[in-house]
């Protein structure tokens, strides 16, 4: 283990590894505060399960729109760098927040208030996520492409032991100190991670467009679809040809007058404004044109309609469990630790027995399996587990592992299918929207739950019509399957 990483550290060096692994440890980590944002809507606020569900639902958006960042970093370079400004806008996004709850009880007592403030929150938390997500693909993109699985298996590592950490913790702090207290304890990982923005040095990119854009117009031009990025691209050159001559005009000629400097610089801005335009509009162009292909639509469709359709009612059983079965926060806080633990299960039993399957008997398996297991919610709802002597702690602790473990089943073929359907050239920004629609689609599922838990009057103090929302639930479970024609028949779990 140490070696691994002194092989790392001295093909990336020490400053880009710890900012790196800083950042997933932080984004692990986020379950140590989101602990005490769980029970500031139910205590503090008093939201039903189904206004508690919505407004998380909103806070977490920013997830969705991840490509957005990745084509505004991409194309538009501050002061020449495409990567550290816009980290270190994003860490303050992430920061600002949690100081502001931490220092405004008013505003951590405001529902409307609370969720801005949130979704500003997971706005920079998202854009960090691209960005660094970016800086990994650069790394390895050239000389150091050998070590692409060791750095990306290093940064999952850093967030599985930041998820674990924190969601140990964050139920143990809930029970001992303040929430204002702990909005501020949490402030320390982004502040720190803003300094270390200063310790990693980012070569200047100019204002040339990014290879991956460049390579993605061409491919357009192959198809036929050149025409509008031609004209685009003819009247920039026009553009700079003109200068070109202006400035060539004025040293021949002695007699004509020198161009005030703040006309110069007026002209440089709108050269470059009309280059980043222009660069904006190419990747957008080109994601559009990518993912309306068939075997990237297709498939994409079914992962979307996979969470829509199964309503999450994940917040009512937290409900559930925290007022009905008066289970302790730092019991809940043990459970997400399992579900962590959960997701390291189902990502070894993937490789070791699932990625050479047929990817529609594995998802099939993964939905039949999800069911199957759900009905541990009927069971602990109806409270069969007390007549047949088993403990709630350990239906919980049951039901948040297993779950977690198939869930990951049906996440990996995503992750792989995903990296293999990304066409050359713009593999980094469309497999930011790939993950952007999965994260769509959960958003979308829990507005399903909480439309689902509000018309059968489920609310704090009143679960009688939770067995029948869980029944509900197990039964869209097998809705996507119908929709398996929509995978490739004959991709595995590790070929597309």
């Amino acid at each position: 283990m140490i070696g691994w990483v002194k092989q790392l550290n001295a093909a990336f060096g020490a400053s880009f590894l710890w900012l790196i692994c800083l950042i997933y440890f932080t984004q692990g980590f986020r379950s140590f505060v989101w602990t005490a944002v769980s029970y500031q809507l139910k205590d503090g606020l008093k939201l039903s399960p189904s206004a508690s569900q919505f407004v998380s639902s909103v806070a977490f958006f920013p997830w969705s729109i991840k490509p957005l960042y990745g084509i505004v970093s991409d194309c538009i370079p501050i002061k020449g760098r495409r990567r550290i400004p816009y980290l270190v806008i994003a860490t303050v996004l992430s920061l600002v927040p949690w100081v502001i709850l931490g220092l405004n009880a008013n505003l951590r007592s405001s529902r409307w208030h609370l969720t801005i403030v949130l979704t500003v929150q997971n706005l920079g938390s998202a854009m960090a996520d691209v960005v660094v997500d970016a800086m990994i693909a650069e790394a390895v993109r050239f000389e150091r492409a050998a070590f692409a699985g060791d750095l990306q298996s290093m940064s999952w590592l850093a967030m599985a032991l930041g998820g674990i950490c924190g969601s140990m913790l964050g139920g143990v702090a809930f029970t001992n100190l303040q929430i204002d207290t702990i909005f501020l304890l949490f402030s320390i990982l982004p502040a720190i991670q803003l300094l270390s923005c200063g310790l990693v040095e980012e070569k200047s990119a100019g204002s040339k467009m990014l290879p991956e854009f460049s390579n993605s117009k061409s491919s357009h031009m192959v198809n036929g679809n050149s025409s509008v990025l031609d004209e685009d691209n003819f009247l920039a050159k026009k553009s700079y040809i003109s200068t070109s001559r202006r400035k060539k005009s004025q040293k021949k000629s002695k007699k004509e007058a020198v161009i005030p400097s703040n006309s110069r610089i007026h002209e440089k801005t709108n050269f470059l404004a009309l280059q980043w335009f222009h660069s904006v509009k190419a990747a957008a162009y080109s994601l559009c044109h990518a993912f309306r292909q068939p075997i990237i639509l297709r498939p994409m469709t079914w992962f979307f309609l996979a969470h829509i359709t199964v309503p999450n009612l994940s917040t009512v059983m937290f409900y559930y469990q925290a007022e009905f079965l008066n289970l302790e926060a730092s019991f809940l806080g043990t459970a997400r630790v399992v579900a962590w633990l959960g997701l390291m299960l189902g990502t070894f039993i993937y490789n070791k027995y699932f990625k050479t399957m047929k990817l529609r008997k594995i998802l099939l398996s993964a939905h039949i399996g999800l069911s199957f297991l759900s009905l541990l919610d009927i069971v602990l709802v109806s409270r069969l587990n007390i007549a047949f002597g088993i403990s709630d702690k350990i239906m919980v602790l049951f039901g948040s592992a297993l779950p977690d473990a198939v869930n990951q089943l049906k996440f990996m073929p995503f992750l792989i299918l995903s990296g293999q359907l990304c066409p050359p050239g713009i593999e980094g920004t469309l497999f930011a929207l790939f993950m952007s629609i999965n994260n769509l689609g959960s958003t979308l599922g829990s507005f399903m739950g909480a439309g689902l838990a509000s018309i059968l009057n489920i609310s704090s103090g009143s679960f009688d019509n939770l067995g029948l929302g869980i029944a509900i639930q197990v039964l869209c479970t097998f809705i996507p399957i119908a929709f398996l024609f929509l995978i490739p028949k004959e991709a595995t779990g590790i070929s597309a």
